[in-house]
């Protein structure tokens, strides 16, 4: 007979934990470059004393505009918020169908299901992880309210193909643009090239805030305003309410940060970009580039590396390994939402989600990364292979 005792002897030490070389995102390394700008400007609002939307955010607004290359930027509470909002400005509600990815944050359908329309997920393409267009078409119905594409990543989704589908029926597009601040398609940035485009300056984001905060941004004057209207109970005036809508506004202090941040955001980018080509040339360098799949770049568009997402059949036993060599790695994400309780209800069947949800690995890419650091990444992962 064997006894408790004697399973608990019978198992396999467990590896110690071992503590990363370098965190998987350095937000101190940044604000060590800006701290002076950065606490100049908590200064300037504190003494101002007006910390609910005002001058700053107006500032940031129009600056966000003029980065985006669009006419309008309306400023709000959060990524997760710009989306509901965007969709409320449509008029989305009960009983409409909005497409969507099912390999994506929860907020994106989140936005969807509170407002009580329903998630119509299609699949994605294992290259690039974003809407597969061909499928799309195939999901359309008169139901159809709102098309929402997720720049996954950085990347910026098919919206030329995304657009010929949805302009014929007249649906609007809403981007998801989260992680793709400064991304492009055809030169054009993301966020001014479907109806609205919806940001979060979340801290891990290429802008990130010191909390919670997000832009929304459009060409179209009517939709402006009714964001406008939206973010702040649906009133113009104080007391008077001309529509049902929310407490969603942007923090003062968010957006004076965010101004010493956005004119550095280029740089960034291009540190990012540079670092991701690094790996590329170190994954050739060292062989791997038969053992793993690094992000594609296709033509007309600009990637701009929130994450630098790898992928890799045995993703879980690649990733125990980096542990334990002090390599931080992060997945995104480990479950497609259909599978989650929460969209239970929805069904369908999305291979490409979720063979990727096992598969993506995203390495460091933050601009601050040394060239050791990038290359004891590789060399970690090449050691694995070796083997």
């Amino acid at each position: 007979m064997v006894t408790v005792a004697d399973s608990i002897k019978a198992e396999a030490p467990r590896p110690k934990p071992v503590p990363p070389l370098f965190p998987f995102l350095d937000l101190q390394a940044q604000f060590k470059g800006i701290r002076n700008e950065v606490m100049e400007a908590i200064t300037r609002t504190m003494d101002s004393q007006h910390f609910i939307l005002g001058p700053e955010v107006q500032k940031f607004e129009s600056e966000i505009a003029e980065y985006v290359g669009c006419r309008f930027a309306i400023a709000c509470a959060s990524g997760s918020d710009a989306l509901v909002l965007a969709l409320m400005a449509l008029g989305v509600g009960p009983g409409d169908e909005v497409i969507t990815t099912p390999f994506t944050f929860v907020a994106t359908a989140g936005s969807i299901a509170r407002l009580g329309a329903k998630p119509v997920f299609v699949d994605i393409d294992p290259l690039t992880f974003n809407l597969d267009p061909r499928l799309v078409a195939k999901a359309i119905t008169p139901r159809t309210k709102a098309i929402l594409p997720v720049h996954l990543y950085g990347l910026a989704a098919d919206m030329g193909a995304l657009l010929e589908l949805a302009n014929g029926p007249g649906i609007p597009v809403v981007e998801d643009a989260a992680q793709a601040l400064g991304a492009s398609w055809q030169a054009k940035k993301v966020g001014n090239i479907g109806r609205i485009g919806c940001f979060s300056f979340f801290p891990s984001k290429n802008l990130g805030g010191a909390g919670d905060g997000g832009m929304m941004t459009t060409n179209d004057a009517d939709v402006a305003d009714r964001l406008r209207l939206l973010r702040v109970h649906g009133s113009r005036s104080k007391y008077r309410c001309e529509i049902l809508g929310t407490n969603s506004r942007l923090d003062a202090l968010q957006a004076a940060i965010l101004r010493v941040k956005l004119p550095h955001l280029e740089e960034w980018a291009e540190r990012r970009r540079s670092n991701a080509n690094q790996y590329r040339a170190l994954f050739r360098e060292q062989g791997l580039t038969d053992h793993l799949i690094v992000p594609t770049e296709p033509q007309g568009l600009r990637h701009v590396y929130n994450q630098f997402v790898i992928r890799v059949p045995e993703r879980d036993a690649l990733r125990q390994h980096l542990l334990q060599a002090g390599i931080p790695t992060e997945i995104y994400y480990p479950e497609p939402l259909h599978l989650q309780p929460a969209f239970s209800g929805v069904g369908g069947n999305y291979p490409e989600a979720v063979a990727a949800s096992r598969e993506v690995l995203a390495l460091p890419i933050y601009p601050e990364l040394t060239d050791w650091q990038l290359r004891t990444v590789v060399s970690a992962i090449a050691a694995f292979y070796s083997h």
